[in-house]
C-alpha cells in the first residue's frame, strides 16, 4: 500500500492514502476541487465535534495527476474561443499558466502534477501506475478521467496525410493555425456536423487565410441528436449566411492528395506519408469532387479505455470503462469518470454529466475513508444516475438548444407538437406536450432560446400549470418585458448548466462576498457559474446585477471616482446636450456631469470625445492637460524618457526625395532608425525640446503628423495592387492613400489600422486591421472589426464587392458609431463582439449590417455628419506646433533656464549595429530601480531658502512643468482647479526617469496626486507617498517622492523653498541618477559621493549657469524660518 504517516497529533500518526487521478482535463480538475471541498468540510466538523478522533481529514488524502499534455487543465468547451486571444490562460480551468504549463493551484493545494506524461500501465494486484517517463507510483485510489479521442471515420487516404487534423487540443489548434498559414489554405472541410463539428467549423471559419469551409454530415440533419428537419432548416440558413456550406447525407468515399495517389497507396494499411490533401471524393450519385486544402475531422468521440483494457478491467463491446453509480470499475479501488466512464451501457460526452460523475466518486472516496463519521453526521451517498442531456448552445453565432423528449420514438403516442417556424427571423420552436396538454415533455430551440431555462425546468416539473400556447412564441417576437424575463425572481431557476448553479446559489454567493467584493470574477469563483461552456455568462451579469442592487449597490461601469458614468453614457450626454457651449472644456463637462479635480484616466477620455466631437488642436485652450503621456508631448515616450518620430506616409507611399529627408533629419539629430511594421520610418531617441525643430525639417520635405502617439487612425497599408504586382485586380495603394487622407487624425476610443490588399492573395493582411479592404473583379470586400495585435481577432465581412465610394461611406458610419459607443480604450473588435446580435441570429455583424446599411436605428445622417465634420476640421498638429511660437515654448526643457540636458546626461546609450539606443532598464528590485533617498526627509535639517523659479505666467495651468536647480530636475504643478502649487523632485523613482513633470495632475478621494506618465505609478504632491500600491507591498517597499514647499509672492513670482545646489545635487542630480549600462554603483549610498566628487566640475559648470540666471532676479528671499 502507498500510505504514509505524519506526525500531526502529538502520540497520533495519520495515515495518508495516496489518490492518482490519470487525466487531468476538465473532470479530472473537476474531482481533484471535489476532494478538496469535501476535505475542507471534513475539517471543518472535526473542528467543530470533539468525539475523541482527531485525526483530520486534512491530512488523510494526497491528490496525485498525470496529465500528458503541455499543461494543466484547460476548458476544452470553450477551445473556439482560443481565437480570440491566443492565450491559453484564458482557457485555464485554474489560474494563469507560467512558462511550463502549470498554475499556482497545484502548489497551493498540495497536488502534485505531472505534465509530459502519460500513465501507460496500471497494475491492480500491487496497486500501482506507470507512466511514459518510466515514473511508477503506488496508489490507494486511482480515478480514470482519461476522456476520449476523436473518432475517425475508416476513410481511405486520411490516414498519414498532411493538411488532415483532428480538434481536440491547444496543440491541435495551432497545428491546424501553422498549416493554414504555410500553406494558404483558402478552402477547408470539416467531417462532422454534430456539436463537435459546428464547433470545429467555427474555428476553422475563424481562421485569417480561410475564405471557404465547408461542413460535411452523414447524416439528413446537422445535430441529429438534437433537433429536427425544421430546427436543421433554420440552423443551416443562419450557417450559411455566415458564408459556410453545408452537405448533409454526404457519403464520403476517400480522401484524395495533390498527387492522386492509387488507390492501393491509400488504404491505410502503409505508414508512409501521402500528399497533402487536395480534395474530397463522395460515393454519393451526381456529387463532384471538393476541392479543399484542409480537412478537420470532427465525428464524435471514442472512450480512451485502453489503460483499462490493459489492467483487465472491465469495457463495454463497443468501449467505455463500465462503471457503477458510484463510478467503481471492476477493479478495487479504481474508478473512472467522464467521457471513458460506460454507465448502463452510455457515453456521456457533455461536461455537465461529467460534474456529477466527479462528485460521485470523489463522495465515494471519502465515505470509504470516513465511513463511520459519515454516517454519523447524516451524510447519505451522492449517486450518479444518469444525466439529463438537455443544453443549450450558441453556435457559430445562433442559439441551438433542446431539452427532455425531444425526438419522441415513432411508437410513443402520448405526444403533441407546437411549431413556430420563423424563416424571415432564421427562428424555429418546437414544443412536444403529451395528449392532454398537461406536461411539456421537451422541446426544440433554434435561433431564440432566451427562455430555455423556463421552458427547461417547466419540462421537468410534474404538471403544467399554464396554457401551453402561450410558451410557444419566442422572447424576441414578444412585446412585454416582463414576459421576456425568463426567470424573474425564482430562486430555484438554473443559470449555470454546466455546474448546476442556480440563482439561489448566486444569491447566497452575493451575500457573502458583500456589495464591495461581489464582482462578476468573484462569483464566477465561488459559485462556478459561467466556467463552463459560457454561454450563461450574460444572464449570470444580469443576476449579479440585481443582487448587487438589492443589497444597496450596484455593478459600477463608472469611468473613475469623478464620473458616476461609463464612457459610453458621458459621450451621449455630451453628444445630445442642446448646448454644446456648455460641454466644450474638461472643467465644463465636470462641472455639469462630475464632481473633484479628473485623474489620469477620465482626462485622456473625455479630451478624446472633445477631439472626436470638437476637434479642436489637443494643446491649446487648456486641453493639454488632458492628454495622456504620447499625446501631450505629440511623440512616444521611449525608455529613458525620449521620444519616437513617427511621420504619416499615407498607403506606405514614399518619394525618394522624403526618404532622403528622413535619413538627413535622423543623422542632423542622432536618432535611431527603424521600419515599422505598418510601412512607415520610425526615428528614436529625441529629447522633447527638439521635437519642434525635427517635424520643422520634416514637414519641409511634406511629412506630416503619423499621431503614432494618439488613440487614432495610425496607418492604411498597402501592397503595390495593380500598379505593379500581376495578381492585382485594384489599386490598392491609391485607394490606401484615399482612405488614410480621408481618416487621418480622427481620434476614437482606441487606435485604429486598416489596409487594403490588391487581390484575395492578401499581401496586406487586411482581414487582422481595425478595418480592410481586400479587392475583387468587381470593387472591394469590406472587412471589420480585426486586430492583430496581443489578441489576434480575424475581421468579419460587412459588405461584398462595393466600389469606393461606398466603401468610404460605410467606414463613416462604421467608425463613428464605434467613436459615440464604445469603452474607453476598447479596441474596434472587443467593442463590436459586444454589440447585440442582428434581428436574424447572425451575431454583431448583422446588427452592424442592420445600423450601417440598412439604418436601423435611424442614425446613419447623424453618423455621415459627424464624420464629415472631422473630415473637414482636419490639421496637422504639428504644423500648428512648427508655426505657433505659444505653442513652440510648451517643448522647452526646462521654464526657468534655456541650458539642455541631453539625453545621454539621463540615461546611458549604447551602441547597437552602427547606431545608438538607451541602455537596459534593470529589472524591478535591482539596483538603478525603485529609487529611495538615504532617508524621506532627507532635507529636514538643512538651511532652506525661497527660490524664484518663474513667473507664475511661466507654468501653464493644471499641468506640471520642469525646472533645473544645478543639475537637479524639479517638477513644478500649477493646479489651478484647486489654486494650489506644488514641487517635487521630477524622477519617478520606479525607473529613474526624469518624467513625472509630464504626468496627469488630479485627485483620488481628493488628495491631490500625479501619475508617473510611464508607467502610471501615482503619487501624493503634498506628501510625496505612492498611491496606488498593491496591497501585498511591503511598507519598505513602497516608493515616495521628495517634495517642497510653494508659495507665489506679490509680484507672481513663483518661490521654492529649497535648500543649498550642493545638497540637492548630492541627492537628486541627474549625474548621480542617470541609469547607466552598468549596475556596479549603489545609487542611494553612493549619490552624494559621486555628486560631490567625481562629477565636481561638470557639477560646479552647471551650478554657475543656474546662479547667473537666477542672480538677474532680485525677488530671491532668505529665510531660515518655518515655510509658514
Amino acid at each position: 500500500m502507498s500510505s504514509s504517516s505524519t506526525g500531526d497529533n502529538v502520540g497520533e500518526e495519520v495515515m495518508k492514502k495516496k489518490v492518482v487521478v490519470i487525466g487531468n482535463g476538465m473532470v479530472g480538475q473537476r474531482f481533484m476541487e471535489d476532494i478538496l471541498d469535501l476535505q475542507e468540510e471534513q475539517s471543518t466538523r472535526d473542528d467543530g465535534n470533539d468525539n475523541g478522533d482527531s485525526t483530520s481529514f486534512a491530512n488523510r488524502l494526497e491528490l496525485v495527476t498525470f496529465c500528458e499534455e503541455p499543461r494543466a487543465a484547460y476548458n476544452r468547451v470553450r477551445l473556439t474561443s482560443y481565437f480570440e486571444s491566443r492565450d491559453p490562460s484564458a482557457l485555464s480551468m485554474t489560474s494563469e499558466f507560467d512558462s511550463d504549463g502549470r498554475t499556482s493551484w497545484y502548489e497551493e493545494n498540495n497536488v502534485e502534477l505531472f505534465l509530459n506524461d502519460k500513465a501507460v500501465a496500471l497494475d491492480t494486484d500491487k496497486q500501482e501506475v506507470t507512466s511514459s517517463s518510466g515514473r511508477t507510483l503506488k496508489y490507494d485510489y486511482a480515478v480514470l478521467a482519461t476522456g476520449s479521442y476523436p473518432f475517425v471515420p475508416p476513410i481511405p487516404g486520411s490516414k498519414n496525410r498532411p493538411g488532415v487534423f483532428v480538434y481536440r487540443t491547444i496543440e491541435d489548434l495551432e497545428a491546424m493555425l501553422d498549416y493554414a498559414n504555410k500553406n494558404n489554405v483558402k478552402s477547408a472541410a470539416v467531417i462532422g456536423g454534430g456539436l463537435l463539428g459546428l464547433e470545429a467549423a467555427k474555428a476553422v471559419h475563424d481562421m485569417e487565410s480561410v475564405d471557404e469551409t465547408h461542413i460535411i454530415e452523414f447524416a439528413p440533419v446537422l445535430m441529429c441528436r438534437q433537433i429536427d428537419e425544421g430546427g436543421h432548416n433554420a440552423l443551416v440558413q443562419t450557417i450559411e449566411e455566415m458564408g459556410l456550406k453545408v452537405h448533409c447525407n454526404a457519403r464520403t468515399e476517400a480522401f484524395i492528395g495533390q498527387q492522386e495517389e492509387k488507390e492501393d497507396d491509400i488504404s491505410g494499411s502503409s505508414d508512409e506519408p501521402l500528399s497533402p490533401i487536395a480534395k474530397l471524393r463522395f460515393s454519393n450519385e451526381g456529387w463532384d469532387d471538393l476541392d479543399v486544402q484542409m480537412v478537420v475531422v470532427s465525428a464524435g468521440i471514442k472512450p480512451r479505455d485502453e489503460i483499462a483494457r490493459q489492467a483487465g478491467i472491465q469495457v463495454g463491446e463497443r468501449g467505455g470503462i463500465v462503471v457503477d453509480e458510484s463510478m467503481q470499475t471492476s477493479a478495487k479501488n479504481v474508478y473512472a469518470i467522464g467521457e471513458c466512464a460506460l454507465y448502463n451501457n452510455f457515453i456521456y460526452g457533455l461536461v455537465a454529466p461529467g460534474y456529477d460523475m466527479a462528485k460521485a466518486c470523489a463522495h465515494d472516496v471519502v465515505s470509504k475513508e470516513f465511513e463511520n463519521k459519515q454516517k454519523q453526521d447524516g451524510d447519505g451517498a451522492y449517486l450518479f444516475k444518469g444525466a439529463d442531456l438537455s443544453t443549450k448552445l450558441k453556435l457559430l453565432g445562433c442559439d441551438v438548444a433542446s431539452f427532455g423528449v425531444n425526438q419522441p420514438k415513432a411508437d410513443d403516442v402520448d405526444v403533441s407538437n407546437m411549431v413556430w417556424n420563423d424563416p424571415v427571423s432564421r427562428i424555429y420552436r418546437k414544443l412536444i406536450f403529451n395528449k392532454d396538454g398537461t406536461k411539456l415533455r421537451g422541446g426544440i430551440l433554434v435561433g431564440d432560446a432566451g427562455d430555455y431555462n423556463k421552458l427547461h425546468k417547466l419540462a421537468m416539473s410534474d404538471t403544467l400549470t399554464t396554457n401551453p400556447a402561450t410558451l410557444l412564441a419566442p422572447p424576441s417576437a414578444l412585446t412585454n418585458q416582463d414576459q421576456q424575463d425568463e426567470d424573474g425572481d425564482d430562486e430555484n431557476a438554473q443559470v449555470c448548466s454546466c455546474n448546476d448553479v442556480s440563482r439561489q446559489s448566486i444569491q447566497d454567493a452575493v451575500k457573502s462576498l458583500t456589495v464591495e467584493g461581489a464582482t462578476l470574477a468573484a462569483v464566477k469563483k465561488c459559485t462556478r457559474a459561467g466556467t463552463g461552456c459560457g454561454g450563461c455568462e450574460p444572464l449570470l451579469k444580469k443576476v449579479l446585477t440585481e443582487e448587487v442592487s438589492k443589497l444597496g449597490g450596484s455593478v459600477s461601469n463608472h469611468m473613475c471616482e469623478h464620473f458616476e458614468y461609463s464612457r459610453q453614457e458621458l459621450m451621449a450626454k455630451i453628444r445630445c446636450d442642446p448646448d454644446i457651449s456648455s460641454v466644450d472644456s474638461f472643467d465644463k463637462i465636470l462641472a455639469k456631469y462630475g464632481h473633484g479635480d479628473g485623474c489620469e484616466t477620465c482626462k485622456p477620455a473625455v479630451g478624446s470625445i472633445l477631439a472626436s466631437l470638437v476637434n479642436g488642436v489637443i494643446l491649446k485652450d487648456g486641453r493639454e492637460a488632458l492628454q495622456d503621456t504620447n499625446d501631450r508631448s505629440m511623440a512616444n515616450m521611449q525608455r529613458g524618457g525620449t521620444y519616437s518620430v513617427v511621420p504619416r506616409v499615407p498607403g506606405g507611399e514614399l518619394s525618394p526625395d522624403q526618404l532622403i529627408a528622413l535619413g538627413d533629419t535622423a543623422k542632423k539629430y542622432q536618432l535611431y532608425t527603424k521600419i515599422t511594421g505598418a510601412q512607415r520610418v520610425d526615428l528614436f531617441g529625441a529629447a522633447k525640446y527638439q521635437l519642434p525643430d525635427i517635424w520643422e525639417d520634416l514637414g519641409k520635405a511634406g511629412f506630416e503628423s503619423g499621431h503614432a502617439y494618439g488613440k487614432a487612425l495610425r496607418t492604411v497599408k498597402s501592397c503595390v495592387g495593380s500598379t505593379w504586382c500581376r495578381y492585382g485586380v485594384q489599386d490598392s495603394v491609391s485607394f490606401a492613400v484615399q482612405v488614410e487622407n480621408r481618416y487621418k487624425g480622427v481620434r476614437s476610443p482606441h487606435k485604429m489600422k486598416s489596409a487594403v490588399s490588391g487581390c484575395a492573395r492578401e499581401c496586406a493582411e487586411a482581414q487582422s486591421k481595425d478595418f480592410g479592404m481586400i479587392a475583387t473583379e468587381n470593387g472591394y470586400n469590406l472587412y471589420v472589426g480585426g486586430n492583430g495585435g496581443a489578441i489576434p481577432v480575424h475581421a468579419q465581412l460587412l459588405a461584398a464587392d462595393i466600389d469606393e465610394e461606398t466603401v468610404l461611406k460605410y467606414l463613416d458610419r462604421y467608425i463613428m458609431y464605434y467613436i459615440l459607443t464604445a469603452d474607453k480604450l476598447e479596441r474596434t473588435a472587443t467593442w463590436q463582439a459586444k454589440l447585440p446580435s442582428g434581428k436574424n441570429g447572425g451575431g454583431p455583424i448583422e446588427h452592424l449590417k442592420e445600423v450601417i446599411i440598412h439604418d436601423s436605428l435611424q442614425i446613419c445622417d447623424e453618423l455621415d455628419k459627424r464624420m464629415q465634420h472631422l473630415v473637414d476640421t482636419y490639421h496637422d498638429e504639428w504644423a500648428e506646433v512648427v508655426h505657433d511660437p505659444n505653442l513652440r515654448k510648451k517643448f522647452k526643457q526646462f521654464v526657468n533656464t534655456d541650458v539642455n540636458q541631453e539625453r545621454q546626461e539621463l540615461i546611458d546609450f549604447v551602441d547597437i549595429r552602427g547606431q545608438t539606443r538607451p541602455a537596459d532598464w534593470p529589472a524591478d528590485g535591482q539596483p538603478q530601480t525603485n529609487w529611495k533617498p538615504p532617508t524621506q526627509d532627507i532635507f529636514a535639517n538643512s538651511q532652506k531658502t525661497w527660490v524664484n523659479v518663474g513667473n507664475k505666467l511661466d507654468f501653464p495651468p493644471n499641468v506640471g512643468s520642469a525646472i533645473l536647480y544645478g543639475t537637479s530636475q524639479l517638477a513644478i504643478f500649477n493646479n489651478e482647479q484647486r489654486n494650489e502649487w506644488y514641487a517635487t523632485q521630477n524622477m519617478c523613482p520606479h525607473k529613474q526617469a526624469f518624467v513625472l513633470s509630464q504626468g496627469i495632475l488630479g485627485d483620488a478621494n481628493n488628495v491631490p496626486k500625479v501619475a508617473c506618465p510611464l508607467h502610471k505609478k501615482t503619487f501624493d504632491l503634498k506628501t510625496g507617498k505612492q498611491l496606488n500600491v498593491e496591497s501585498n507591498t511591503n511598507q519598505d517597499d513602497e516608493l515616495n517622492i521628495i517634495t517642497f514647499p510653494v508659495k507665489i509672492d506679490d509680484h507672481d513670482n513663483v518661490l521654492v523653498y529649497l535648500p543649498a545646489i550642493d545638497e540637492v545635487d548630492a541627492i537628486l542630480g541627474t549625474n548621480g541618477l542617470r541609469v547607466q549600462k552598468s549596475d556596479c554603483i549603489n545609487l542611494a549610498q553612493d549619490a552624494i559621493k559621486i555628486a560631490l566628487k567625481s562629477e565636481q566640475k561638470q557639477k560646479r559648470k552647471a551650478t554657475s549657469t543656474t546662479t547667473q540666471l537666477m542672480a538677474k532676479s532680485s525677488d530671491t528671499l532668505h529665510d531660515d524660518a518655518d515655510e509658514n
